[in-house]
């Protein structure tokens, strides 16, 4: 059963306006699924997968041989196996200067973008995916989540129907499979990264003082990054745990949230935070398999927080939006904090995330901070397990998490 991805309609686009088109992101999201759809809309379009031994080696030992043998328009999934191919698509794309040439995956972005930006640079479009959106589950495309597009809208969500899509995470396999478990699932999917895209990245001597870090970073999912705590926990030392924590982002398996750093705010801390982009993992890794007791427990407010910021991440890079110049969240040394500032045209919309159905005006009180913000402050938006959007005064409102 194929689901509607919304970022295919990015992809349609960068098709027509790029010769190459890279498809980035974590193992098992659905990019192949994905570009094998688009290859039956596209028939004259080839696809090769580098997953085979024998079609690697010739793309790593005679890449000229291999895209003579394969040729465009072509799709290569896995590229990171190959960027020996790399020069050589360029080359190909400079002499038929023509659009739509080429379309490649990968699952290693942090092995892959540096020799895409030496190769491609100004010849590729790229397009970052992650596991499943809310609303693509339910059969609806993902839009950017703006508080000042949000009017009328109901929700009929529980807290436990929440929490069990938190527990199973957004992976399509286990989306069209309700009697998959999601600790087989997500037992046998660690394996496999461990196998076949961390060892590609780094040297790790140790799988089990890996498998103990990234725990560690799940059990921290929503809070600041405080590597040398980490460090500490898994013992290894600070230089490792920073490597290993960027081939968790590179690899689309984590997200790094910004502080926000206007000229004006001086008293910012600049520590990350961090949130896994799929929960049913960032659950598995830190040891939850019930959904009951994860919702009663202590955890239960970061996940619901992954969840919620997980949601509206994707919402705007399946539209081919970078977030990272649009994304951030507040909080100083006074611990006044935010959790979500969204940046648009120069205005600056302020986003809290409780876990209740109704948090009242409390909620509100940390917004009064950014008045001393260079940028105009627009609609601000508390997301919630209300049932509905309800105004808590002229520029702030409660919205059901249903709405992203």
């Amino acid at each position: 059963m194929y689901i509607h991805r919304t970022i295919e309609n990015k992809l349609q686009y960068l098709f027509k306006h790029f010769p190459v088109v890279m498809v980035c992101g974590a193992r098992q999201v659905g990019k192949t699924t994905l570009l094998k759809h688009f290859q039956e809309a596209n028939r004259e379009f080839q696809y090769v997968t580098l997953d085979f031994p024998r079609v690697r080696h010739l793309a790593k030992e005679d890449p000229e041989l291999f895209l003579q043998q394969y040729t465009a328009p072509l799709i290569i999934d896995e590229i990171q196996y190959a960027p020996e191919l790399l020069p050589f698509i360029k080359m190909k794309v400079d002499e038929a200067g023509q659009n739509g040439c080429f379309i490649l995956t990968g699952s290693q972005m942090f092995h892959m973008m540096n020799a895409v930006s030496e190769s491609l640079a100004g010849r590729v479009g790229i397009l970052s995916m992650y596991s499943m959106a809310r609303a693509e589950i339910e059969g609806r495309d993902t839009v950017p989540f703006l508080p000042i597009n949000v009017t009328q809208f109901t929700s009929d969500d529980s807290i436990s129907e929440i929490f069990n899509k938190i527990l199973r995470g957004g992976m399509p396999r286990m989306v069209v499979d309700d009697e998959l478990s999601s600790e087989d699932y997500y037992g046998s999917y660690m394996q496999t990264y461990l196998e076949r895209d961390i060892r590609e990245l780094i040297s790790i001597k140790d799988e089990n003082k890996f498998l103990k870090f990234i725990s560690c970073v799940a059990a921290r999912t929503s809070q600041e990054v405080n590597l040398s705590d980490i460090a500490k926990d898994v013992e290894i030392d600070r230089k490792t745990a920073e490597g290993w924590l960027s081939v968790l982002v590179s690899s689309g398996i984590v997200m790094l949230l910004n502080p926000y750093s206007g000229n004006t705010i001086k008293r910012i801390v600049k520590r990350p935070k961090l949130y896994f982009m799929d929960t049913g993992l960032a659950c598995y890794l830190s040891m939850w398999n019930n959904a009951r007791a994860l919702e009663l427990s202590a955890m239960a407010g970061a996940m619901f927080e992954n969840y919620v910021i997980s949601e509206i991440i994707k919402g705007y890079v399946n539209q081919g939006i970078d977030v990272r110049s649009r994304l951030c969240y507040y909080r100083d040394n006074n611990g006044k904090e935010i959790d979500l500032l969204i940046l648009e045209n120069g205005k600056i919309y302020p986003i809290e995330i409780k876990k209740s159905a109704d948090p009242g005006k409390d909620a509100l009180k940390n917004f009064s901070v950014l008045g001393n913000l260079a940028e105009e402050v627009g609609e601000g938006a508390v997301l919630c397990m209300s049932s509905m959007v309800i105004p808590l005064d002229a520029k702030n409102k409660l919205v059901p998490i249903k709405c992203i």
